[in-house]
């Protein structure tokens, strides 16, 4: 290749080749690389030679390549670069040259050459189109030629793509004749016969009318007539063109434009009235006007929908109502809001025609709520917005039911139904409803629960359901008011007199309840259980005396206790358990078997309905209770109701053999409420529900083979005999059958409504972007077009269940959209066939399968091609879900069975015609199946189905059949998987290629689309045919057919949708994660790769854009340096404010992928305003969830650098107001003075920030997220730990920079905090919370800057007590309560405020808690009156567990010990009642005591318990730290708790003789229990266990326990899980444990467990080998022995510190057991623990000491006295730790490091420890004693650390010669290598490099010194002196000043010596060398000297001398 600047020539000897193609593409990607680096200098150089070759690319003579799409794209860019960067003069001549070809029409066979030079032509245009106008005409007279004359839709598309770009820029120079031909020629384009024309002519006359005021009413008219009548036969990509342009036209009317007067004056006075009133005053001043007004101009779109007939033309101009709603924007929408939906109900919901069938009335139920829902509430309306919405669609619609004054006209249902829905979403969409919006609610639900129509009631049902699921407050006052109605309206169901509706006022009121009843698991706190209890007494008593009633009362009576039955089987097994005797008898009750008088005719129609009826409700109750109480179905209660299914279908075949004529005509109306059959389908469904939910497992075979058979005969019986006698007419003219997704009769001949998703990649992509690869549209406008392929529409009123099933806890729960019985029984059938078919044996399999396909192939079908259709598509979809589930779950099984050659030959066969045939449902479903049966049979099917479909390709060109083949092999491959496919892949790859080339949109879609598949199926095993794939991609690309506007008509039209570049890319994507890393290796293919990517990533079109961007994203994994990062996070930042949805989400992947790489490198090149782009998009549409995973990414990575800019972003979004806030401000009615002042602070700042911050309001879920982003900083600075964040003297003092810190932000936080605590949501109250608590616990320690004394907090506390406040107030939650109480308690805890009366409110909120609590009942809380139970128990537990965490923090902070005091009367009682009654909870005992703190009635106790069960699992660890503290302070309050006594009674010193303590038996279970359970949770677990030891060890005291612990099986118990502690366990825990264990050997040490406990035999002669003793020392040695590596075995892990706590304290513990015992065993003992202590001092295997630490628990062991009858033992024992250590120092000679200084070291001292312990009875041979002073002496000659334990040696033995004669013999050794040591320190001294820790071994010298002398006899002292004082001198330097420590210590050593002896001291000194006691004279004279003066200067001595 040429160097970096130069441009290289184009070879045109390669163009010939193969790979001419290749070449030239490459060469052009090179040359624009090239032409944006070159210089200018070479640009113009070479800026003629570039431009020839370049248009001889485009019109190419014989040797070039027809110029296809990347081709020209590329020369046109190149050019543009070219005239942009060099000279544009011969641009004109280009252009010239191009319009040549271009308007060349005779020339039919150079069309690419024709498309090259019009594309080109217009993207120079678009450019530069202004400087060149000339052309505007020439080129517009060329498109209306090409448009009209032209054969080839391509050529047509192209030239008026260039028209539209030549318009852009240069329509100024049109004449207006020109400009009219234009628009007529266009509106004729818009009914051409290609799709692509019309999409091309949309695009241009969205520019002709461009400016908005010229457009005319006229225009909109015709151009709107044009478009609607194109809809019928357009595609979806034509439909979204027309959609625009119409949008376009519309929204142009809302154009204000100027008026002239004497229009004005013209108009009559009415219309000028009109138009005043409409019209803001200030625009009327300037005479302007709108051409329409808002409702008019939707008028347009309304009328032309009520005209039209097909289901495709109303669906397309929906997509009319989308464009124009978009492209006037959420501003236009929000204040147009209530007249946009005025305008739907009215103009369309209320068109009587289009309301005439139920289908039609659920379209356009579909059609409005995708248009209000996905458009405009998810994507448009603000908060604010959707607050005025619900209150707008409360009061025009809601509350005008029922019409209370006359004239007045209530809404329709179908009206109210849509509002409901709509204000349902909404609902969900703001969390917490604020007041306003509550009050707007909550009556009109009630109401309308009421409503004459099934489809309101259920529906107002389900939005109330959403209501109080959202605002819980309001949840316990709506069940008692809906449950109060309904026990009025049973009772007066029987009463004569009662009004006509009060049927349906229950039922209304049934659904509401068991609606409410169904959240109650999912907000258990905010009700009382007893109203569960009395709804079920309530369905109880209606079903006792149904008997007693007509058939209509009784329907009603049944149906309400069955739903409400069934809606309290979601709270639970704890619920149901005791009452499923009862519910049984009931079920049986309600479905007897059939007997024979059913078979009898004669039962009215009435009567069988009822019988239905009941039969249906029961089994709706029996699937939920299957659902939701698995571990109750245990196998009698499974058999009991699989007969009683088996009598319910039995009854349902007994129905279907009678005929019975119905009263009511064929057409049912809603209101006489369903038909005999729907009765009848209904109760099918159930019971095949009830099946399904029930499993297999429990069904006898006989009952699973007449099952499969009834769901056959559902799904695919050819007989329709039981459809009802309107569909078999319908079915006999089936001459008129078309296709059976163009049913609009809501059943479709019995079609299934399940959906077989595609299968294989997108299984986990959400429904959000639509299938890889496909068109993506947005969502909105796939629902709409997703609807026009549904001929069965479901509605939440087709199924009443429905509100009970769904979890709400999902945040997008749309109620979800049960078909109709008659359908959804269908489904049923197949859910249940595919859960049986895998359990058959091979026969019943075979049968089954037969049965399916002859059905399928019955002559009865030929006169019913609809049910024929319906029977196929049944048929494939429950075969694909059989294999799913046999894949999943019986995949041995079905390996022999469905894998057997005889089924597979037969569903083979089958599933090819299906594969076949042309419909996409059946050719994507079967393609799944064959591939699945595949993978179950083996290899013989696979090759033989591989022949089979590579047969049909040859021999057929049907593109259907093709493009069915093709998907099939893609499933094959993909299923089997790489391995078993490997022999088919070569035959695969080679026909899906070939087909891939095929000129048919549809073979070359499928085909490339199963390619796809392959290549990642087959992954690595691909590689040989990457570049045979690169190669055809590009010859694709190419290629003109493969365009989506290419090829012949048909193609072209069909093209459309099925566009091949997306797959191309697709494709390309999957080759580069094949290639992975390897992609470095061959640069050819890199570049084909990168050249391909690139040219992708600048296409125009959505999905294949969004398809380079995976590719981008794959390219950063493997090739992350060919990649400009700068550059495509500037194109992705330009995507996120693209209005596609796809493009954002792409983009916010690939964000988020870079971001996760490297934060840092994008904070350079995104910035602060890319977060903020991402915040705003939050903002703008919540539903994009990877914004946040984006977001928290880039803060983990950097908020440590830079918390302070991360704070200002979420402050600019706190410091807007939420809109319930907004709504509400509550906040001033509850703050206080301290509020008062922080709010009016804030508002300070906002007017700083100017008044945008004022009016910008904010999400919710954005502020929300905000905080969260708040608390993540924190912890993440506390968890790095960095300093600076917390200290600013300390920052100062290291010259960092204050503002950016942390700790300069707590203002702000607190603030935040504030805003947050005083909200409406109830979320971003408790994430208030959270970050308030942060900042407590993050800067409690911080000091304040200012006041060097106080802490940075003490000035926040006024603010902080502020925040906390609202959460007392009565709006406030139990969860919020909980947090709040939390927070004061570790405010009050943490040492910031330490003077209790200055604790002020935050103390008080937490003393009136406590003081609730003392009371029994519910709590209060002050404001709150009607907490749950559950909510008062859980607020129990919190407030508890909040005090014991300030008594846990006691222990620290003294000054808490005041603030518990006054209360441990309340506390001690309470604490223990919380744990017992968690230990009650636990053991889940059948009975509860009453004394149980927390009063539960045993009948729902067993509720309370699953609420409460979490909050007391999270805080007994705390609670019960607390305990074990108190009892560590004896405190008596405890102990007379636990020991069940009233206080006074305690006595301190109670015998054990009493017994065990009431309360020892749970506090030690659930201590046993929390100690034997290890959880993952770490860091917590170990404070939970370390908690639990410290309670243990007070519990084993005799007082507590008593002999409890001595029962063999209990002490058994607990000793193995002391055993296994110490095995498993951290040195950390175990130090607690060996505590617990000490004290337990000290109260119990001589019992045996088991033995009689008072016999007086145990002596402390033995130790017994059962008893408490020898256990204890067992575990104590393990500790010991494995506190260090031993070979083969584990050691014990924890940091040194804990390890050699760990290590003293079983040394002590050998301490207790060997003083407790006597001689010879008290020798056992001690010589064990010597020993093991012995392998310590020996071991070398890590450099970490264990020894010195733990000497002096050695040192106790050792001191233990000794019997005299056993001193020979001791001495033995002495004798032989001394000798080892000994060895142990002579085995380390001549070795270095820091493992055997540490041993030497450890030992010496060691050595000398036993020298100094032992009593002097016990005799030590010389010879050890003189080796050890030996070894002394040498290491003081070694280095400094070495000679440093030497002296300390020396010293500590001099001092014992005192007591001993022998090392009194002994220690004059040491003298020379003392007097050595400090004769080395002189040179030391005159260069002053002496450490401090030669300092002190010097003193520790004198004082050795000074020990010696005091040793000497008065005779020898003299002699003595005068060899050590020489030595001293030696170090003294009396002329520095100020003098040196040493200096100083040895003048005040020389004086104690002095002052000792001294006439000795005179003798020596008047023997010195006169220059010596010269200098020693002068020190000690100036050192006199000296202190006298300062006596005299002051009286207080200064000079303190050092260790005297």
């Amino acid at each position: 290749m040429a160097s970096k600047g130069d441009i290289e020539e184009l070879d045109e000897n390669q163009l010939t080749a193969d790979s001419g193609e290749l070449y030239l593409f490459q060469w052009l990607s090179n040359l624009e690389r090239r032409l944006r680096d070159a210089s200018t200098e070479t640009l113009k150089e070479t800026q003629s030679s570039v431009e020839a070759t370049l248009l001889k690319v485009l019109i190419p003579s014989e040797t070039y390549p027809s110029p296809g799409r990347p081709l020209r794209n590329l020369a046109a860019r190149c050019l543009l670069v070219l005239y942009n960067r060099g000279e544009s003069r011969s641009l004109f001549d280009t252009l010239r040259a191009l319009l040549k070809p271009a308007s060349d029409i005779k020339a039919t066979d150079k069309d690419s050459t024709r498309i090259a030079a019009l594309w080109t032509i217009g993207e120079l245009m678009e450019a530069f189109g202004s400087q060149f106008m000339s052309f505007m005409a020439e080129t517009a007279t060329i498109a209306i030629k090409t448009l009209r004359s032209s054969a080839s839709p391509h050529v047509r598309y192209h030239a008026l793509t260039m028209l539209r770009k030549t318009l852009v820029s240069a329509k100024k120079a049109l004449s207006d004749s020109l400009a009219k031909d234009i628009v007529k020629q266009m509106k004729n384009a818009l009914t051409d016969k290609a799709l692509p024309v019309q999409r091309a002519a949309t695009a241009v006359l969205a520019i002709v009318y461009t400016p908005e005021d010229s457009v005319t009413l006229a225009d909109v008219e015709s151009i709107m007539n044009i478009c609607v009548k194109s809809l019928e036969n357009s595609d979806q990509v034509t439909t979204q063109s027309l959609a625009q342009l119409v949008g376009h036209m519309l929204a142009a009317t809302q154009v204000e434009r100027a008026v002239t007067v004497s229009e004005q004056s013209q108009k009559g006075k009415k219309e000028q009235e009109d138009f005043d009133i409409s019209t803001p005053a200030h625009i009327a001043a300037e005479n302007t006007k709108v051409l329409l007004m808002p409702g008019d101009m939707l008028s347009q779109i309304s009328t032309q929908f009520n005209k039209a007939h097909s289901r495709k033309t109303r669906a397309g101009i929906f997509m009319f109502y989308v464009a124009l709603l978009a492209k006037l924007g959420p501003a236009f929408v929000e204040t147009n809001y209530s007249l946009l939906v005025g305008h739907l109900m009215t103009e369309i919901v209320s068109n009587p025609k289009n309301g005439a069938t139920r289908y039609d009335k659920l379209f356009i139920r579909k059609l409005v709520g995708a248009l209000l829902r996905e458009l405009i509430a998810v994507r448009m309306l603000t908060e604010q917005g959707q607050i005025a919405a619900i209150q707008d669609l409360s009061s025009s619609y809601l509350k005008r039911w029922p019409a209370l004054m006359p004239g007045q006209v209530a809404p329709s249902s179908g009206i109210l139904t849509i509002a409901l829905e709509e204000v349902a979403g909404l609902l969900q969409q703001l969390g917490n409803a604020p007041p306003p919006v509550q009050d707007a609610v909550s009556a009109p639900l009630m109401t309308l629960l009421t409503h004459p129509s099934h489809s309101v009631r259920v529906n107002a049902s389900w939005t109330l359901r959403c209501f109080c699921y959202s605002t819980p407050l309001r949840l316990p006052k709506a069940m008692l008011a809906i449950a109060e109605s309904l026990q009025r309206d049973i009772e007066s169901l029987q009463s004569p007199a009662a009004p006509s509706d009060i049927g349906r006022r229950t039922l209304g009121h049934s659904y509401g309840l068991a609606a409410l009843v169904a959240i109650v698991p999912h907000r258990p706190l905010y009700v009382s259980f007893d109203v569960s209890a009395s709804v079920l007494d309530t369905a109880t008593q209606l079903l006792k005396r149904v008997s007693d009633h007509d058939v209509h009362v009784a329907g009603v009576e049944v149906e309400v206790a069955w739903t409400l039955i069934a809606s309290l089987m979601l709270l639970g097994p704890n619920f149901v358990r005791s009452h499923l005797p009862q519910l049984l008898v009931l079920w049986r009750n309600a479905l007897p078997k059939p007997t024979a008088k059913d078979n009898v005719s004669g039962r009215s129609a009435a009567e069988w309905k009822f019988l239905l009826h009941v039969r249906e409700s029961a089994l709706g109750a029996i699937l939920c209770f299957l659902l939701h109480n698995n571990q109750l179905t245990t196998l009698d209660v499974a058999r009991r109701i699989s007969s009683l299914l088996g009598n319910a279908l039995s009854f349902s075949n007994v129905f279907l053999s009678q005929t019975i004529e119905e009263v009511s005509g064929p057409s049912v109306n809603e209101d006489t409420g369903p038909s005999l059959r729907t009765r009848e389908a209904s109760l099918r469904r159930r019971a095949y529900q009830c099946f399904s939910a029930l499993g297999t497992s429990t069904l006898t075979d006989s009952v699973q083979s007449s099952l499969l058979q009834s769901v056959l005969t559902v799904f695919a019986g050819p007989e329709i005999d039981n459809i009802s006698a309107m569909q078999a007419s319908i079915a006999s003219t089936s001459g008129s059958f078309t296709s059976i997704w163009q049913m609009t009769d809501g059943y479709a001949y019995g079609l299934t409504t399940l959906e077989i998703s595609e299968d294989g990649v997108d299984e986990s992509t959400p429904s959000e972007s639509p299938r890889r690869g496909h068109s993506n549209s947005d969502s909105i406008e796939h629902s709409i077009s997703a609807l026009l392929r549904k001929p069965i529409l479901g509605a939440c009123e087709h199924d009443t269940l429905s509100l009970s099933m769904i979890n709400p806890s999902e945040e997008e729960n749309r109620p979800f959209n049960a078909p109709p019985p008659v359908s959804s029984v269908c489904d049923a059938a197949i859910e249940l066939f595919s859960q049986l078919l895998p359990v058959q044996d091979l026969s019943t399999t075979l049968r089954t399968i037969s049965h399916l396909i002859e059905s399928n192939r019955s002559p009865k079908l030929d006169k019913n091609s609809g049910r024929r259709a319906a029977v196929m598509l049944n048929s494939v979809v429950a075969i694909v879900r059989t294999l799913r589930v046999s894949m999943i779950s019986h995949h041995r099984q079905s390996k022999d069975i469905l894998g057997h050659s005889q089924v597979t030959s037969a569903l083979g066969a089958f599933l090819k015609d299906a594969l076949v045939d042309g419909d996409p449902a059946l050719r994507s479903a079967s393609s799944e199946a064959i591939g699945r049966l595949a993978n179950i049979s083996g290899s013989s099917f696979l090759t033989s189905q591989t022949k089979v479909l590579v047969d049909y390709i040859v021999s057929n060109r049907d593109p259907q059949g093709r493009a069915g083949c093709a998907l099939a092999f893609g499933s094959l491959y993909s299923h089997v998987g790489g391995l078993a496919a490997a022999p088919i892949l070569k035959t695969t790859v080679n026909l899906l290629m070939s087909l891939s080339n095929d000129s048919h949109p549809l073979v070359h879609f499928w085909s490339l689309r199963a390619l796809g598949h392959v290549i990642n199926a087959a992954s690595l095993a691909f590689a040989p045919f990457v570049s045979s794939t690169l190669g055809m991609l590009l010859k694709i690309y190419l290629s003109d057919t493969h365009e989506a506007e290419g090829g012949t008509l048909n193609n072209a039209n069909i093209g459309g949708d099925l566009q091949a570049y997306p797959l191309v890319c697709y494709i390309l994507d999957a080759i580069i994660t094949i290639l992975g890393p390897d992609i470095h290796d061959s640069p050819r293919t890199r570049t084909i790769v990168l050249d391909l990517v690139h040219e992708f990533s600048v296409e125009d079109d959505e999905p294949i854009l969004v398809e380079a961007i995976r590719c981008i994203q794959h390219l950063l994994m493997f090739a992350p340096e060919h990649v400009d990062v700068p550059e495509i996070v500037n194109r992705f930042r330009k995507h996120l404010s693209s209005s596609r949805r796809c493009l954002k989400l792409a983009a916010i992947d690939a964000l988020y992928q870079l971001v996760q790489k490297d934060a840092l490198a994008m904070s350079r090149l995104g910035g602060d305003r890319l977060v903020e782009d991402l915040f705003g998009m939050l903002d703008g549409d919540p539903s994009i969830d990877g914004v946040r995973n984006v977001i928290s990414s880039w803060l983990l990575q950097t908020a440590i650098h830079n918390p302070s800019a991360w704070i200002d972003l979420c402050q600019r979004i706190m410091l807007r107001i939420n809109a319930s806030q907004k709504v509400v401000n509550t906040a001033n009615s509850l703050m206080d003075d301290e509020g008062q002042s922080l709010s009016a602070s804030m508002s300070n700042d906002d007017t700083r920030q100017g008044n945008t911050a004022m009016v910008a309001t904010s999400r919710w879920r954005t502020q929300l997220f905000a905080l969260r982003c708040l608390h993540e900083i924190c912890t993440l600075v506390a968890r790095f730990g960095r300093r600076e964040h917390l200290d600013i003297p300390f920052a100062r003092t290291h010259g960092i920079p204050v503002n950016g810190l942390l700790v300069s932000r707590v203002p702000d936080l607190i603030k935040m905090a504030f805003t947050a605590s005083a909200a409406y949501v109830t979320e971003i109250r408790l994430e208030g919370l959270v970050v308030l608590r942060d900042v407590i616990q993050v800067f409690c320690h911080a000091p304040d800057p200012d006041y060097p004394d106080a802490l940075l907090l003490e000035q926040h506390q006024a603010p902080i007590t502020a925040a906390l406040t609202p959460a007392f107030s009565p709006d406030s939650t139990p969860e919020i309560l909980s947090s709040a109480i939390d927070a004061c308690a570790v405010f009050v805890g943490c040492g910031v405020v330490r003077d209790v009366s200055r604790m002020g409110r935050i103390l008080k909120q937490l003393t009136t808690a406590l003081g609730e609590v003392d009371e029994s009942g519910n709590l209060t809380m002050g404001n709150f009156v009607d907490l749950s139970p559950n909510a008062s128990g859980m607020l129990r537990v919190s407030i508890l567990s909040a005090w014991a965490r300030l008594e846990i923090a006691s222990s620290e902070q003294t000054y808490l010990l005041d603030v518990i005091k006054p209360y441990r009367l309340i506390l001690a009682p309470q604490w223990i009642a919380c744990l017992r009654d968690y230990a009650v909870i636990r053991a889940d005992s059948e009975f509860i005591h009453d004394a149980s703190a927390v009063a539960l009635d045993p009948s729902y106790a067993s509720l309370g318990k699953v609420v409460l069960l979490p909050y007391y699992a999270s805080s007994w660890a705390t609670i019960l730290q607390a305990v074990a503290n108190a009892m560590n302070r004896s405190d008596q309050y405890i102990s007379a708790a636990i020991l069940g006594k009233e206080v006074g009674s305690v006595n301190g010193i109670d015998s054990a003789a009493e017994g065990t303590a009431p309360l020892f038996f749970p506090l030690f279970g659930l201590i046993y229990e929390a100690l034997a359970t290890s959880s993952p949770d770490t860091a917590s677990r170990v404070d939970t266990v370390i908690a639990c030891l410290g309670a243990l060890k007070c519990l084993l005291n005799p007082r507590y326990s008593g002999k409890a612990l001595l029962e063999p099986t209990i002490f058994k118990e607990f000793m193995s899980l002391s055993h296994r502690m110490a095995m498993t366990e951290s040195a950390e825990i175990l130090i607690h444990l060996i505590t617990v264990l000490t004290s337990f050997a000290k109260d119990f040490g001589q019992y045996v467990p088991g033995s009689e406990i008072n016999s007086g035999s145990q002596s402390n002669a033995t130790i017994l080998p059962d008893s408490v003793y020898a256990h204890c020392l067992k575990i104590f040695a393990y500790t010991l022995r494995h506190s260090r590596h031993n070979p083969g075995a584990s050691s014990i892990q924890g940091d040194l510190s804990n390890i050699t706590k760990m290590v003293s304290g079983s040394l002590s513990a050998f301490h207790l057991v060997a003083s407790r015992t006597e001689s010879a065993v008290r020798e056992d003992v001690r010589g064990i623990g010597c020993m093991l202590y012995g392998e310590l001092l020996k071991d070398e295997t890590s450099e970490a000491d264990l020894v010195t630490p733990t000497l002096p628990a050695f040192r106790s062991l050792l001191a233990v006295s000794c019997h005299p009858s056993v001193r020979e033992r001791y001495g033995k024992l002495i004798h032989g730790l001394l000798s080892s250590c000994l060895l142990n120092v002579d085995e380390m000679r001549g070795r270095e490091g820091l493992i055997s200084s540490r041993k030497v070291k450890t030992n010496l001292l060691a050595a000398v420890l036993i020298l100094t312990v032992i009593p002097p009875q016990v005799a030590v041979a010389r010879d050890v004693v003189e080796h050890l002073f030996f070894l002394i002496s040498q290491k003081l000659e070694e280095g400094d650390e070495m000679a440093i334990v030497a002296v300390h040696c020396a010293k500590t033995l001099t001092i014992a010669a005192s007591g001993s004669e022998l090392l009194r013999a002994c220690v004059r050794l040491l003298l020379p290598a003392l007097i050595q040591y400090v004769a080395k320190m002189v040179p030391r001294m005159d260069d002053g490099t002496v450490s401090e820790q030669q300092a002190i071994s010097i003193d520790e010298v004198w004082k050795t010194f000074a020990t010696l002398v005091s040793l000497a006899k008065d005779e020898q002292r003299s002699r003595l002196l005068s060899v050590l004082l020489p030595t001293t001198t030696l170090l003294l330097r009396p002329s520095q000043n100020p003098p040196s420590t040493i200096h100083s210590s040895g003048i005040a050593h020389l004086l104690s010596l002095a002052a000792s002896s001294p006439t000795s001291f005179k003798e020596a000194t008047t023997q010195l060398d006169p220059s010596v006691r010269e200098v020693l004279e002068m020190s000690i004279r100036k050192a006199v000297e000296g202190t006298a003066a300062a006596v005299q200067q002051s009286m207080k001595p200064q000079i303190s001398l050092r260790s005297f």
